[in-house]
Formats: C-alpha cells, sequence, structure tokens
C-alpha cells in the first residue's frame, strides 16, 4: 500500500470531502517521529495543530487510557466517576480555583458551551457577543458565527445573530463595540488560524478593563494556547489578566478527544440542571487521558520546556535565507516568508522532505511541535526548511 493508497473502491471515497484530499496516510508516531504507511519517517512540527503536545503514543497517556479502558469508560452523566472529578479539580487548580469545569469533546463544543453561557448570563437584550477579525472559534454554527472570518460565513448563510466582530488588537474598535447589549466579549491570546499574531499587552488589559467596568464577561479562547504551549499554562497569563470564562480543548487530552470550559463560580451558577449537557461530557476513558497528561506537563513542567524550545527554535529561523520575522509565542510560532515565497509550496516541499508543518497565511508557516521535542530535532527540522527555502524559485 502507498501512501496515498486510501480507503476506496474505484472512485469511490467513505469519506465526505470537508478536509480535501489527505497528502499522506500515517500509520505510527513516536514522540515528534510519524511514519507513513510505506515506513516513510518525518518530523512532526505540527502536533496534529497544537494537540500532542507531549509527543505521539506517550507513553504515560498510553497507559493511563488503557487502564481505564480496562476499568470504566463511561456512565451516563446522571452519575458521577472519580477520574472526571479528580480532573476537574486539577483544570480548575491550573486556573486558580474558586470555578467550575463543563467537558466536551472539541473546542468548538466549548465555545458553543461558552457562548450559551453568555446569553444565560446576559439574557435576551444583552446577548451579544464581541469577538476580533482574523480569529478561529470553531466550525459549529455558533462558533462559526463567532469567528471573524466573514469568507467561513458564506456557505451557511444567514448566520446566527448576535455576534460582533472587531479589528484585533484594536483598543478604540472594541470600545466602541462593547455596548448595552454585549454579554461578553471573546478573544484568542493568540491568533492560532489567523496567523499566529499574539495580541498586546495594552489591549488584553483594556479587554479586561472595558468588561469589568460595563459588566460584560471576559471569555478567552485558549484552544491552540492553553496547556503548556505558549510557555504558560494559558496564555491569557502572560497579560496579568482573569477572564470570567477559559475554553480549552486540544492539548487537554494529546490526542484523545476532549475539550471544556472553566468558569468563576459566579458565572457558572448562572446554568441550571438542562441548561446544556453532552452525553460525553467528562467520561472516564476521555478524562483519563486530559488527567494524565495535566499531571505529565507539571512533572516535566511543560510551560517551561516551550519557553526554551521555543526560543532555540526562533533564533535558528531567524537565521534562515528568506525567513522575514518569526512571531509567536513558545512553541507556537509563525514564520513569514520572504516576497514572493509561497508558504504552501513550502509546506508541500516540506512534507517531501520529511517535515509536517502547516501554511497558515499564504505567506507563513505554522511551527508546532511538542513541546517535548529535543534540541536534535529542531536542528534537523530547521536544517530542513532552510534547504527547501533555498531551493524555492518564485
Amino acid at each position: 500500500m502507498t501512501s496515498h493508497a486510501f480507503a476506496t473502491t474505484g472512485n469511490y471515497c467513505p469519506f465526505m470531502p470537508v478536509f480535501g484530499p489527505p497528502q499522506v496516510m500515517f500509520e505510527r508516531g513516536s514522540g515528534t517521529q510519524l511514519w507513513d504507511v510505506d515506513g516513510k519517517r518525518y518530523l512532526d512540527f505540527l502536533c496534529g495543530i497544537a494537540v500532542t503536545s507531549l509527543g505521539h503514543s506517550n507513553p504515560i497517556v498510553t497507559a493511563a487510557i488503557a487502564e481505564q479502558a480496562a476499568t470504566l469508560m463511561h456512565v451516563s452523566n446522571f452519575f458521577a466517576n472519580p477520574v472526571a472529578t479528580e480532573t476537574a479539580v486539577l483544570v480548575d487548580q491550573l486556573l486558580g480555583g474558586g470555578g467550575q469545569v463543563f467537558f466536551c469533546n472539541s473546542g468548538a463544543e466549548a465555545n458553543e458551551a461558552a457562548i450559551k453561557l453568555a446569553r444565560k448570563f446576559g439574557g435576551r437584550g444583552r446577548h451579544t457577543v464581541v469577538s476580533a477579525l482574523g480569529s478561529f472559534h470553531g466550525r459549529t454554527l455558533a462558533a462559526l458565527a463567532a469567528t471573524g472570518q466573514p469568507a467561513k460565513h458564506e456557505p451557511f448563510q444567514p448566520m446566527p445573530q448576535g455576534f460582533k466582530h472587531v479589528v484585533f488588537d484594536d483598543i478604540a474598535a472594541l470600545d466602541a463595540a462593547v455596548d448595552s447589549s454585549v454579554a461578553a466579549v471573546l478573544l484568542e491570546p493568540v491568533q492560532g488560524e489567523g496567523g499566529v499574531i499574539p495580541a498586546s499587552q495594552e489591549y488584553m488589559k483594556f479587554a479586561e478593563k472595558i468588561c469589568r467596568e460595563r459588566g460584560v464577561l471576559l471569555m478567552i479562547d485558549e484552544v491552540q494556547t492553553g496547556y503548556g504551549r505558549t510557555g504558560s499554562w494559558f496564555g491569557f497569563e502572560h497579560y496579568g489578566i482573569s477572564p470570567d470564562v477559559v475554553i480549552m480543548a486540544k492539548a487537554m487530552g494529546n490526542g484523545m478527544p476532549i475539550g471544556g470550559i472553566w468558569a468563576k463560580k459566579e458565572v457558572a451558577s448562572v446554568f441550571k440542571p438542562g441548561d446544556h449537557g453532552s452525553t460525553f461530557s467528562g467520561t472516564a476513558i476521555a478524562t483519563s487521558a486530559a488527567r494524565a497528561t495535566i499531571k505529565e506537563m507539571q512533572r516535566i513542567n511543560a510551560p517551561q520546556l516551550a519557553v526554551e524550545k521555543g526560543a532555540l527554535l526562533t533564533s535558528l529561523m531567524q537565521a534562515v535565507p528568506k525567513v522575514v520575522s518569526v512571531r509567536g509565542r513558545g512553541l507556537l510560532l509563525g514564520v513569514e516568508l520572504a516576497p514572493g515565497v509561497d508558504a504552501k509550496e513550502i509546506q508541500l516541499q516540506l512534507l517531501k522532505s520529511g517535515l509536517v508543518t502547516n501554511a497558515v497565511t499564504a505567506t507563513a508557516l505554522r511551527l508546532a511541535p511538542p513541546l517535548t521535542v529535543s534540541e536534535e530535532e529542531i536542528r534537523e527540522a530547521v536544517g530542513i526548511i532552510a534547504a527547501v527555502l533555498n531551493g524555492f524559485q518564485s
């Protein structure tokens, strides 16, 4: 079987065409490395888009999932289970305590829950959510409406009402938007899908100030930035702010589908039984992965690894010809390429050369390797990028 031999019969493909044609079929992974079905080795500097932060098939997480699968996988939320309870306490502790958690399956679902919480908090007539142009909050309908990318809205018009989009990092625009109809401001500390664009200190501090003054919830989407990725446990910590709601997923389970929202207890209390839910909220199997992931991240001091490895990767990339700049935080980096260099074409050439990256814009690559990536792997990856850029003809 070749790496392009997908599960097809003739011209039939069993998958809906929402992702485009797959470029490679990966069969196994270990740490920063992946192998396709032909046995070719790759370095993974995308991490399933900031998901496998402890590396592929991390033995600690693998053992936790296997043990839990043999013990208890799922019960209805009519009942509790000790794994989800302990995991919720761990999440609350990471966020400073005094809050409550709702578990779900993905970042989009977590944003949907946060939007519903904001609407219940504000009440009818004060239900608008303000988010930023260039943002990404998910592809379910309300999360898509919150996403500040109008082109993604067009195929699904009319979109749900109750959303405003403002220019990212523009204090005056945010000030003007937060009127008496607004229940919440929803922001990413680093816009991941928007091009790996960090918010400024002044902007995030102003967002907190205006929310406090006007009785509006400050909701921070940490789906891509959370769990050590930026060099702190959560991206908002770089700004010294205290959000009312934190939205999370991706790295939370190191590949096991799990997401969640945390809210201050007085905010979470507006939800009543029946207001929200999920069949798979807080399953023992998913939260076993999250619990193991968090504990292992604590043991290895994952945020500090992101700081150290991110500094090395940034410094090496800045020295590569045809790299204009490197932006981001920790190990969530955007590499801006020289004018005339097509990031999509570079991404494809890197993949052929055994390096998984992502063209996050037409002119920039996104790099998000595991936080456990070694110095040798970083140097190998930078060498591959340098060789491909050197051979690029515009």
